[in-house]
């Protein structure tokens, strides 16, 4: 469709890394428990994808410094708010082509103590054949692994979808879980209608970020499970 290819020209020429179409009726429900439901009736979702930079990544393991901790929220800061100017600007081109359109920031918590954000950026890359949910609770791809953050635009845009459901690539592999140093995930693999809760403690992930907030007296995103997944390793890519 002309459209999409206009669409993902011009997200991609913005800046974005990857660029998806997922058609998330499969996902209705979940998007009522998660969303306004004002939003359901938008029931195409443009996923929008950028790389976070390995050159501080890949020293997330050293959660001791203070400046890895400062430069490692700047850049996802950094990160989301770049998404959100591409989100803008594709639900701009959407409404420009008389369909409606909805651009979901790239982090919104409407609900802080599950930590669920306004949309499942994740869910909607995962129905669009980016990538798949991996036992971190994560949206893996096959080139960055888990070093992607996401932004979405809703729409009700006849967009052909560009994949569907990724399949499962963890395999035996748990270094994420292994490396939790709050012990939060509990290692079952992903499965379409489980709740989240049964792979993941959002109770245990928060205690361990405030209290390492203490300790290193900065803001602090943890990040263990996006620096040890092997689908993002800079030297096996």
């Amino acid at each position: 469709m002309v459209l999409f290819q206009d669409l993902r020209n011009q997200i991609l020429r913005e800046g974005a890394d990857l660029c998806g179409i997922a058609h998330i009726e499969p996902s209705h429900s979940a998007i009522l428990e998660l969303g306004s439901k004002s939003r359901t009736h938008l029931l195409r979702a443009v996923s929008i994808g950028i790389r976070l930079p390995d050159s501080v990544i890949d020293q997330l393991h050293r959660r001791s410094s203070t400046r890895i901790a400062v430069m490692y929220r700047h850049i996802y800061d950094e990160t989301n708010a770049e998404l959100d100017r591409i989100a803008s600007i594709a639900e701009t081109i959407l409404e420009a082509a008389g369909t409606k359109a909805l651009a979901v920031p790239a982090s919104e918590t409407v609900d802080s103590k599950r930590m669920y954000g306004a949309f499942s950026h994740k869910m909607a890359a995962h129905l669009a054949g980016l990538g798949w949910i991996g036992k971190s609770c994560l949206l893996i791809t096959p080139g960055a692994g888990p070093r992607v953050r996401w932004a979405t635009v809703l729409t009700d845009a006849p967009l052909k979808a560009t994949g569907s459901a990724t399949e499962q690539g963890c395999g035996e592999c748990k270094q994420c879980v292994d490396i939790c140093p709050a012990e939060a995930f509990t290692g079952r693999p992903y499965r379409k209608g489980e709740h989240r809760d049964l792979r993941f403690d959002t109770g245990r992930c928060s205690e361990y970020t405030r209290g390492k907030e203490k300790e290193l007296d900065c803001p602090v995103l943890c990040g263990l499970c996006v620096y040890i997944c092997p689908y993002g390793k800079t030297d096996l890519r």
